[in-house]
């Protein structure tokens, strides 16, 4: 360790005692320096194939030695390693220095480098109205000459020196919900660095209500739709569990398209989750492999009053299948009645299927439980009061509809526009072949004034003419000539040639 030290201590044979003053160590001299007596720098090391007989430092590839420290400013002198420093507790003295060529340098104006943005508490969500505290860290480059712009996202900007270097916190207050980015920009002579965060500003989530059709046909698509409470719909993940899955399905979107493949009963849950808060709802949706459906309308007293939330129109459907079963005499269990969102205010009426049905796994008509509920509906029988003093009627929203299950109107609708189209089709065709044979009429009916007055025949004239009045219906004004008709045995034959401007007739025996 650079120095030489002599000891004594008693002989093994000898008797005596050391004495209070008996000191062991007797004198000690400092070493000369030598290359073992240093050892490679940070940054170095000794070259891999020699390590254990090599005195020699290398500088790692990552290593700049003339490189300035991160805390050196503008006025500063650093040094340069030589690649070697001497072995800690050494106390040699002359000798070999291998620090003899130390080399002195004045900082530079640096760059900002490695430029952070946080908040403190290493969150980047936070409530409407929440303090919060922006910390600024610069890990590299020139404080004291460094200018550092700061916007908040919401209009705030401001401008600081010296941020990093006396750590001075940043405090804001972001009142409204929605994400706001963050940034910060360092700049000087030598370059600038810029950081950015982005921030959420989320109002924590109060209420989840799932909104589902509880009883729905098998492999037929549905519309599974989550209502939050407050709505934040840029901001809010919506994790769905269906049956027995244990893998949710992710959305942004507060609703879900799916279709259930078996029959029963099937629970859907949901979790929507922003920022810090999480809020679940779950709903058991019944599967059937039919199910008949009647369209239902209100009376518009009942629009004015609709707030068009979830739990208002599921008591509506409560009070409409009460109402059905009493005035029916269907059991209440077999009815479902659901409101639609939005307005004018609507809804369906579904029949579930008898347990005959259930058991049989086939649809059984139900045809006299939907012909006792169109006559309670078109009797204007299904009315309940409501606040303000008015009356609420329930009505078929078609009143020539009738089941539709898993059928629609649409194609009956089809079928008769296309049956009118083909009579009017057809009435075209008949009218215009008539219109063209109304000049032939008439031509007719001169060639009979003019026959009645040439002909002349040996054989009986009132037979003959009633061959050729006969005959004259198979004429065709477009031809030049017709027999108009034949005499049997003795009769005579007429014949009769027209041309378009003049007509002659002739009478042949």
């Amino acid at each position: 360790m650079g120095q030489q030290r002599h000891f004594r201590k008693r002989k093994i044979l000898s008797n005596c005692i050391n004495g209070k003053l008996f000191t062991s160590a007797l004198t000690s001299t400092v070493c000369q320096c030598t290359d073992f007596d240093f050892m490679c720098d940070y940054g170095f090391e000794h070259e891999t194939a020699m390590k254990s007989e090599s005195t020699e430092c290398f500088a790692d590839f990552w290593y700049n030695p003339d490189s300035p420290p991160e805390d050196c400013t503008v006025g500063q002198i650093y040094t340069s390693s030589t690649g070697y420093r001497k072995v800690v507790l050494n106390m040699c003295e002359g000798g070999v220095d291998r620090q003899q060529n130390i080399i002195q340098h004045q900082c530079p104006l640096m760059a900002p480098k490695g430029l952070q943005i946080s908040i403190k508490g290493n969150t980047l969500a936070v409530d409407p109205g929440e303090d919060i505290t922006f910390i600024v860290k610069q890990e590299q480059g020139d404080i004291l000459k460094t200018r550092y712009q700061v916007d908040l996202g919401d209009g705030f900007k401001a401008s600081y020196v010296n941020l990093s270097l006396t750590d001075e916190p940043i405090k804001h207050r972001y009142e409204k919900p929605g994400v706001y980015r963050v940034s910060v920009k360092a700049e000087n002579v030598a370059g600038h660095a810029e950081a950015v965060v982005y921030v959420q500003v989320n109002s924590p989530l109060q209420a989840l209500y799932l909104e589902a059709v509880p009883v729905v046909v098998k492999n037929k698509e549905v519309n599974l739709t989550a209502i939050v409470q407050p709505k934040n719909s840029s901001l809010t993940i919506f994790y769905w569990w269906i049956g027995d899955n244990f893998q949710p399905v992710l959305s942004l979107e507060n609703y879900l398209v799916t279709a259930f493949p078996e029959v029963g009963e099937v629970t859907v849950t949901v979790q929507a989750s922003c920022g810090n808060s999480v809020v679940q709802d779950t709903r058991i949706v019944r599967v059937f492999d039919h199910i008949d459906a009647l369209p239902l309308k209100f009376s518009k007293d009942l629009d004015a009053a609709n707030p068009d939330i979830p739990e208002w129109r599921q008591d509506v459907g409560r009070v409409v299948t009460r109402l059905l079963a009493k005035e029916t005499g269907i059991p209440e269990n077999s009815l479902v009645t659901v409101v639609r969102p939005g307005l004018p205010t609507t809804g369906e009426l579904y029949l579930l299927p008898t347990a005959q049905a259930m058991k049989r796994r086939r649809s059984i008509p139900a045809d006299k439980r939907i012909a006792a509920i169109q006559q309670a509906l078109r009797g204007n029988s299904v009315r309940f009061f409501f606040r303000g003093g008015s009356w609420v009627t329930v009505f078929l929203a078609d009143s020539g509809s009738d089941s539709r299950g898993s059928r629609g109107t649409t194609g009956y609708w089809l079928i008769a526009a296309l049956f009118v189209l083909c009579l009017f089709i057809a009435g075209a065709f008949i009218l215009f072949k008539f219109k063209r044979k109304l000049p032939g009429r008439t031509v007719y009916a001169q060639m009979h004034n003019e026959k009645e007055q040439e002909m002349t025949s040996p054989v009986n004239h009132n037979e003959d003419t009633q061959h050729i009045i006969q005959a004259e219906e198979y004429i065709d004004d477009d031809l030049d000539s017709q027999t108009l008709g034949s005499s049997e045995g003795n009769h005579s034959g007429v014949v009769l040639s027209i041309n378009s401007r003049e007509m002659h007739s002739y009478l042949v025996s």
